[in-house]
């Protein structure tokens, strides 16, 4: 277990990344209705308004994560909350502005690409901040936890997003964005800031992808799983008549914040490689249960089957992908890795739709179980390589 005082560290990273997708979770319901109802425009704008954020992460992935080892975790944090709090900024003039519809989306694209950015910054700098502040047998665990920040904020900032703009409008939302980010940054400047390890030469970025990138394919493949959930679970429950239609979601993040909780210190004790590769059987026959559901109580179980499995395979393959680079270069490696999520939801979601389309929900989840079964390839890869670096390790001390 990490010690008691490194436990209480890792609050200070894990509240600025609660904070930071409380923000943007609010702003996911309700930004189609604003920008469609509010402002008039069609699908596409729609479409490419939401889409900004995420292509800003992905671009800026590699830039936060050389930024968090080159000035320390922390501060790549408090970067992205200065920058989240800006992007409030931009979507309360945008809402000042609404009477101008053209004006208003442009700012308002404007505020979706600095909160994508901000976005990169938080997460990445938030994990490069936990991890150094323990010893690097705890990886694992701290990705998890840090990670489990972001989906509790991700369960709960939705529900209020959409009671803050049904209330008050977009511009609550804005207030939102602005203040929250702005008052735990205040609470985050005097927390632990460890010394930062001065790399000896420039970061060799295809040295570090090198070392990320079989663990990214695997965890990008994974995350089709939780793309699928995450987009077309309300769907399959709507289309059924099941109710409440948010079940399939809520038991697929219950059940992954409880696993991680409990079980978040697997990774660093038994391997990153052979606990994703248990785990991520788990997820896929979730999957496949979900698609093969005739009630809501058996695709709920499903879901909550695949967030147990999915809950253990982000943070494994990352302790991996961290295992494989020098410490100097712990934050780039996070950035890269999370970038292959970043393109997997990108491609998987509209993928998935053109299945639905074709043959109907049902076969989103087969297809999608199929696609996280893939996952087992790469652990079983990494496992035994990490089995046979051990071996002749063992070989040479004897």
């Amino acid at each position: 277990m990490i010690i008691e005082g490194a436990t209480l560290s890792l609050l200070a990273p894990m509240a600025a990344v609660l904070s930071g997708f409380v923000v943007i979770g609010a702003a996911l319901p309700v930004l189609p209705l604003h920008v469609s109802h509010n402002l008039g425009f069609g699908s596409v704008i729609v479409g490419m308004v939401a889409g900004t954020q995420f292509a800003a992460s992905l671009v800026s992935r590699v830039w936060s994560g050389s930024f968090a080892d080159e000035n320390g975790g922390k501060r790549a944090v408090l970067v992205g909350l200065v920058a989240a709090t800006a992007a409030g900024l931009f979507y309360l003039v945008s809402s000042a502005v609404a009477n101008a519809p053209v004006l208003s989306v442009t700012i308002l694209v404007v505020g979706r690409a600095v909160l994508g950015g901000a976005e990169s910054f938080i997460i990445t700098g938030g994990v490069a901040w936990g991890l150094a502040l323990v010893d690097a047998g705890h990886s694992g665990k701290v990705i998890a936890w840090v990670g489990t920040a972001m989906f509790a904020a991700l369960a709960f900032s939705g529900p209020l997003g959409t009671m803050l703009f049904t209330a008050y409008g977009f511009a609550a939302i804005g207030l939102l964005t602005t203040l929250l980010p702005l008052l735990v940054l205040g609470s985050l400047m005097r927390a632990p800031n460890p010394r930062i390890q001065l790399r000896q030469r420039k970061s060799d970025l295809r040295a570090v992808f090198g070392a990320v990138w079989l663990p990214g394919v695997g965890a990008a493949l994974a995350s089709i799983g939780y793309c699928s959930i995450l987009a077309y679970s309300s769907l399959l429950y709507a289309d059924n008549h099941w109710r409440p239609v948010w079940l399939g979601f809520t038991a697929f993040g219950a059940s992954l914040i409880a696993a991680r909780v409990v079980c978040g210190h697997l990774p660093d004790r038994y391997g990153g490689a052979k606990i994703a590769l248990l785990f991520v059987l788990v997820q896929s026959a979730g999957l496949l249960l979900i698609g093969l559901a005739q009630s809501s109580v058996l695709a709920s179980f499903g879901a909550a089957l695949a967030g147990l499995g999915y809950s253990l395979v982000y943070p494994g393959l990352g302790a991996e992908a961290v295992g494989g680079t020098s410490p100097q270069n712990r934050g780039l490696a996070m950035g890269i890795y999370t970038a292959f999520l970043d393109v997997a939801m990108a491609l998987g979601s509209p993928a998935l739709g053109w299945a639905a389309d074709r043959a109907g929900l049902s076969v989103v989840f087969f297809i999608s179980a199929g696609v996280t079964f893939c996952t087992t390839a790469v652990a079983l890869h990494l496992a035994y390589n990490a089995h046979h670096a051990n071996s002749r390790t063992a070989n040479h001390v004897r």
